[in-house]
């Protein structure tokens, strides 16, 4: 083999060893992972929280024409709003909240019994300005904007109580489908753990996730499971305490919502 005089290697021996090592740089970096790669979510898509209750478009051509024969009495009648008496006027005090629902533990401290217990807050405790992403779809809700009835569970994977609480949200969502809106917010956990634990528990109500924990603290509340009771009068009450069972969520539903739960 010929030396190379001076030292030096001829500049065209360098080229392919360089060649060589930035390809293998920008080989070992990972692509950034895109939404297909994501794991299934097993909650339903958000946009429902945001649809309208009654769509106020036109009617199209077709229908027009369909109910151009109908009478105008009759037209007036399937175009009216939802009756008031399925409306709550105002929002029940606590202390209306039957005692005999409730298992002693869960009885809130304004109850008639007079002894401690978990409380429910003080008359319209408006949701905080938040706004928060969705597990599925959808752009983030500005809870604000929402309008009940609805019901909105604080929830953790990593919260005991919690565990033992969502599958009765579920139940709640299931048997009020239509009538009412029951809302999770992952709070201070991952998506991964969050997704996992309710797709094990068959949970798949629409679901925000707050990792931040911003609503949870805009609260003032520090502990978890937090509920909140949403009327269609806009008033709002917070429950804070032990888990839930069906019987109990079920009388605080119909106190502060005026939904009667069935099933």
């Amino acid at each position: 083999m010929s030396r190379v005089r001076g030292g030096r290697m001829p500049a065209r021996w360098l080229t392919p060893p360089l060649a060589l090592l930035l390809a293998a740089c920008t080989a070992t970096e990972a692509p950034p992972p895109t939404a297909a790669e994501d794991a299934a979510s097993p909650f339903t898509d958000c946009a429902a929280l945001t649809a309208p209750l009654f769509s106020s478009a036109p009617p199209s051509s077709a229908t027009s024409a369909s109910s151009a024969g109908t009478p105008k009495s009759a037209a007036s009648a399937s175009s009216a709003a939802l009756p008031s008496a399925a409306l709550p006027s105002a929002a029940l005090p606590s202390a209306a909240l039957p005692s005999a629902a409730l298992p002693s533990a869960a009885l809130p401290s304004v109850g008639p019994s007079g002894s401690a217990g978990p409380a429910v807050a003080g008359a319209a405790a408006d949701l905080p300005d938040v706004s928060l992403p969705c597990f599925t779809g959808g752009s983030p809700v500005r809870l604000t904007a929402l309008r009940g009835p609805a019901v909105i569970n604080l929830w953790g994977s990593w919260c005991g109580p919690c565990r033992e609480e969502l599958p009765v949200m579920q139940a709640l969502a299931d048997a009020t489908a239509g009538r009412l809106q029951v809302i999770g917010v992952d709070t201070r956990d991952s998506r991964d753990a969050g997704a996992s634990f309710a797709a094990s528990r068959g949970v798949s109500f629409p679901t925000l996730f707050d990792p931040d924990q911003q609503l949870l603290t805009a609260l003032g509340k520090v502990a978890l499971p937090v509920t909140v009771f949403v009327a269609a009068d806009g008033s709002r009450e917070l429950y804070t305490g032990e888990a839930l069972d069906k019987p109990a969520l079920g009388a605080l539903v119909r106190t502060h919502t005026g939904v009667t739960v069935t099933g």
